[in-house]
């Protein structure tokens, strides 16, 4: 069993920045795949980032490349997403999650997921 915990959500201004922290806790393998999701209220979950524990290879969505940022901390067991240039449309929930490899960007396959931390953006 893997428990996951969101923080660092809140209200930002448009061009502003956030950094996302998902504690890991329970039974943790490297093996995993882990990555950053949202969901804005009526629309479906939508992937954004993802990470190999172990080897630290990346994978972004294209809506998000160049702004955002998927890093964890191996020591710490914490996953992070930082957000830059943040605009009203990223206003949503965020949720963390993990996956046993290959895994792909589609949520319904994904084993593990938080609670999820609300991200508001103002104009």
């Amino acid at each position: 069993q893997v428990q996951f915990v969101e923080s660092g959500g809140g209200l930002v201004q448009a061009g502003g920045s956030l950094r996302l922290s998902c504690a890991a806790s329970g039974r943790t393998s490297s093996s995993y795949i882990m990555g950053w999701f949202r969901q804005a209220p009526g629309k479906e979950r939508e992937f954004l980032a993802g990470i190999s524990w172990s080897g630290g290879s990346t994978d972004y969505a294209d809506s998000v490349k160049g702004r955002f940022t998927i890093s964890r901390d191996i020591a710490k067991n914490t996953l992070y997403l930082q957000m830059y240039s943040l605009k009203p449309e990223d206003t949503a929930v965020y949720y963390c999650a993990a996956v046993f490899p290959p895994g792909n960007s589609d949520p319904v396959g994904w084993d593990y997921w938080g609670q999820g931390t609300q991200v508001t953006v103002s104009s």
